[in-house]
């Protein structure tokens, strides 16, 4: 256990300050220097895990490689570090309760009181010592969701406390983010707040290490002081996080503000190397000086929460930098589209991409959005539901079949061109029981997404119930919507494409899951490439 480190980052004075982007850039610059790194999410909230949130509720729900519905979070640590992650790099308090409920009930704890204390924090502890158990690791960082001083984070800051007892002195850094606020009216950047909430951490019988101050102006050295003081912290130990222009930049800012050295120094470990962030510096330059740019519509049902599709935004970010290009993304409502039309709100732009989605609401205006790029020839890209309303779309229209639909919106259509899966139809329960993590898809040679991955085997990231039906394949292949991915072991259709088209291509996996920094999506990078090449003639 000692073997590894471990660097707990907690959050005060509000929520949404950023402490996900600390990490995962913490971790970029630790893995820079040699050292190998994984993040993991605490979540104080009682559901088990995010997959039956509404996207309004919690943003985006990520999906890993094993299946695991976790936080957003767990997407940011991927791309910046590029590295998979698990169930086990996101807990919340509802799994961590059903564990220790599961254990009662089977008489693991023989007879005694099950009390929060020592059950419920054994248990957390079980699951931040597990990544580090595993010995792959010589940093475990583990963000703590919400704020010092939340009733519900209370039993994770206990179980921080305990968990840097257990482990001994140099083994573990506590990170602390907070906000100084600057108030205009005063022309004055201000210290209480985040006073009071070390002073929650201290009273909860932690003392940070190190202090992240958000900020939007740059804070003096007689503040820095002031902080350290009031504090108890090291002047060197307090960094600067100044608002950024782009989350990639936030590694940079943090190498700067030397919050590596501050955290190895804490642990009494060696830099090994100076930082190797040439690529990293490389993609910002790139990103920041693109030579061209695109306008893409985005066609959702949760547009007004820009992160339930968080993944998709950053790939479009990679899959920009990579073809020198910047993507604009135009928020378009499905439901808008019902009410208006697909030509007024489409027009002007170069590509289309129709996101993913659950439920009927808004179903027929991205159908619409579809038939309007296919038409027009521009360049569409459709994920999961997505793609299902591209086959919806090609078969009333094309097919001639006018009634066709998916049995989620319609169950009596007389021709379900979408279809429950067979094993999906007698699941009652809800939570984490979709088709969800990585699957085998195979694709045919000389189609486009063949040339696209350059393999003709590919695995990607599922999540969903529904499927293309396959009795209506051969209708669909005559017609010209070609099946061009195929799961070889469930013959499920994974990636339909229409050839005679700029780009035209639906896919039933998630591909924005796996794009990161230093691995763009061929998918995306290929859909920006065909978008930039319409927009030039």
């Amino acid at each position: 256990m000692a073997s590894t480190k471990y660097i707990f980052v907690t959050g005060g004075v509000t929520s949404s300050l950023g402490k996900g982007i600390i990490s995962a850039s913490l971790g970029k610059l630790l893995q820079a220097r040699g050292y190998t790194v994984t993040i993991q999410k605490f979540d104080p909230y009682i559901n088990i895990d995010p997959g039956t949130l509404n996207p309004y509720e919690h943003g985006e729900c990520y999906v890993t490689d094993d299946g695991a519905e976790t936080d957003l979070d767990l997407g940011h640590y991927e791309r910046f570090l590029n590295i998979t992650t698990s169930q086990d790099n996101n807990v919340t308090t509802g799994r961590i309760y059903f564990n220790v409920i599961t254990k009662e009930r089977k008489g693991e704890y023989l007879g005694k009181t099950v009390q929060v204390i020592p059950h419920i924090t054994d248990e957390i502890k079980r699951n931040i010592f597990l990544l580090g158990d595993k010995g792959e690791y010589d940093f475990v960082i583990t963000e703590i969701g919400g704020c010092v001083g939340d009733i519900e984070s209370l039993p994770f800051i206990e179980a921080v406390r305990q968990a840097k007892w257990d482990i001994g002195p140099h083994n573990s850094v506590v990170i602390h983010l907070t906000l100084i606020p600057y108030l205009k009216a005063a022309k004055e950047l201000k210290t209480k707040p985040t006073q009071h909430s070390v002073k929650q951490l201290l009273e909860a019988g932690i003392q940070p290490d190190i202090l992240v101050c958000r900020t939007e102006q740059k804070l003096p050295d007689e503040i820095r002081k002031k902080l350290a003081l009031f504090c108890n912290v090291a002047n060197n130990s307090v960094i600067e996080a100044l608002d950024a222009e782009t989350i990639y930049d936030v590694p940079m800012f943090m190498h700067k503000e030397k919050l590596t050295e501050r955290v190895l120094t804490k642990l009494k470990l060696p830099s090994k190397t100076q930082p190797d962030l040439e690529q990293w510096k490389n993609f910002l330059l790139k990103l920041k000086n693109p030579s061209d740019e695109v306008n893409i519509a985005l066609v959702g049902k949760y547009v007004e929460l820009q992160d339930a599709y968080k993944s998709i935004m950053e790939s479009f970010i990679h899959a920009g930098a990579e073809n020198d290009c910047k993507v604009n993304l135009k928020w378009i409502h499905s439901e808008d589209i019902e009410t208006q039309s697909a030509e007024k709100l489409l027009e002007g732009v170069d590509g289309v991409l129709v996101a993913p989605g659950f439920g009927e609401r808004g179903l027929e205006g991205k159908i619409e959005a579809v038939k309007y790029v296919r038409e027009n020839k521009i360049p569409f890209f459709g994920i999961c539901l997505g793609m299902q309303c591209a086959v919806i779309e090609f078969a009333r229209n094309v097919l001639k079949l006018k009634k066709a639909s998916t049995t989620e919106l319609n169950e009596k259509t007389p021709h379900p061109v979408i279809d429950l899966m067979e094993e999906q139809k007698t699941i009652i329960n809800k939570g984490g029981t979709m088709r969800l993590g990585s699957y085998d898809c195979h694709l045919t040679r000389g189609s486009k997404v063949s040339q696209i991955y350059h393999t003709a085997n590919i695995q990607e990231r599922h999540r969903h119930r529904f499927e293309f039906n396959n009795k209506y394949l051969d209708d669909f292949e005559k017609a010209g919507m070609h099946a061009v991915g195929i799961n070889p072991d469930s013959n499920l259709v994974e990636i339909m494409e229409i050839k005679d088209h700029p780009f035209f291509i639906g896919t039933q996996f998630h591909p924005e899951l796996k794009s990161t920094v230093a691995n763009p999506h061929p998918l995306f990078v290929s859909f920006v490439k065909a978008v930039l090449k319409h927009k030039q003639g």
